[in-house]
């Protein structure tokens, strides 16, 4: 485990923590915690798109070997997988979880706890994935595992759609911000999620991310302990938009983003509504599409060969 201190035991200890946990629950009263901006009461049973209350749902957790190898390290990612989702692609990978709301709802003392129990288990951070509507509960959960001697990074997880507004709750809370940019085109967003703004919106979010926190930093060992790393997840067909992404991130973010130009795409959930997404993606699409990232001027590509290689 990294020596380094994370970013939110100096912000517990200035006394920042509890505010920001307060205004996160207060926004629960009339929801805006993402983008969407529901306006729902989910501190007394209202729900909206997210599908989730006042109290953390969470499906499973673990340590983790499948993510990026600077998450990894030498003894996992510590992940706590987050039910309900607030994009619900339509070829998401984890259906079940994220359209079906598979998982539990817990405390957040409950929370903490699994948090303590990642660390023991040796876990290098810990990783919450699909986080964005379930903010205020990690931020509650927080002060319990600080007390408990939580000393690991946190990852924030994300598809990408954030507000602007709920990622400023969480600076000096997140050391690792790993978002997602899914599609560049609003149209393409739209027919496969419930969010048309979601390039604008995972532009500004990912611009605010690395203002935050800065290009993905390194310890000895070769393990992440602060900065920005971004998944893209490569469709056939080009339709994800790879090039404008790629672009935007060099010319926009920074050219020494880390970023995972993923290859796995395979049809899940209800991708055979639409065309493209009812094949799976060639070697040949995966190897342009890292050259697109190459060409744009990106010099940190995640270097491990993850490709099922259906031609």
């Amino acid at each position: 485990m990294t020596a380094i201190e994370p970013v939110y035991l100096m912000t517990h200890r200035d006394g920042r923590l509890q505010p920001k946990l307060e205004t996160a629950y207060e926004i629960l009263l009339s929801c805006e915690i993402c983008p969407h901006r529901c306006r729902v009461d989910r501190r007394h049973g209202e729900l909206g798109i997210c599908r989730t209350g006042d109290k953390p749902v969470v499906a499973s957790f673990g340590p983790h070997f499948g993510e990026e190898d600077p998450l990894v390290g030498e003894h996992g990612s510590g992940t706590i997988f987050f039910s309900h989702c607030n994009l619900y692609c339509i070829f998401c990978q984890n259906w079940e979880i994220s359209h079906g709301g598979e998982g539990e709802e817990i405390d957040v003392e409950d929370l903490a706890a699994i948090m303590l129990r990642l660390q023991a288990q040796g876990c290098h951070n810990i990783n919450f994935v699909t986080p964005s509507h379930q903010v205020p509960m990690i931020l509650a959960a927080l002060p319990y595992a600080i007390d408990g001697g939580l000393r690991l990074p946190l990852v924030y997880n994300t598809g990408g759609y954030d507000s602007l507004e709920t990622l400023r709750l969480l600076e000096g809370v997140i050391d690792i911000y790993m978002p997602d940019f899914k599609f560049w085109n609003p149209e393409v967003a739209g027919t496969l999620t419930n969010a048309a703004d979601y390039p604008e919106v995972a532009r500004q979010a990912l611009k605010e991310m690395h203002r935050q926190v800065g290009d993905l930093v390194l310890d000895e060992h070769g393990v992440a302990y602060r900065g920005l790393l971004v998944r893209h997840l490569v469709l056939p067909d080009g339709l994800a938009g790879t090039k404008e992404v790629m672009q935007f991130l060099a010319r926009q973010i920074s050219t020494r983003t880390y970023v995972n130009v993923m290859g796995q795409y395979r049809p899940c959930g209800q991708a055979y509504l639409h065309p493209s997404l009812a094949k799976f993606l060639s070697a040949q699409e995966h190897r342009e599409a890292q050259q697109l990232a190459r060409d744009a001027g990106l010099t940190r590509l995640d270097q491990r060969d993850k490709l099922f290689r259906w031609l």
